[in-house]
């Protein structure tokens, strides 16, 4: 998941922190791609996508003016 070490042999606190995290709570990988999978992982029906952007109200130029 993180890049090799670069040959300094700094490692910044943020990254030492998601590597014990991470060790500790190995679950939290399967979490997060499991809510990546709930959320963005989603097959598009273009059809739906078709029948929503011809249902659209066209909105007027001038939203505040009075007619």
């Amino acid at each position: 998941m993180f890049p090799k070490k670069i040959k300094t042999g700094y490692e910044s606190d943020t990254t030492r922190f998601l590597r014990d995290l991470l060790q500790k709570k190995p679950e939290i990988l399967e979490e997060r791609q499991r809510g990546r999978s709930m959320w963005w992982d989603k097959k598009l029906d273009l059809e739906k996508l078709k029948r929503d952007k011809e249902s659209q109200v066209k909105q007027p130029p001038y939203v505040y003016q009075n007619y």
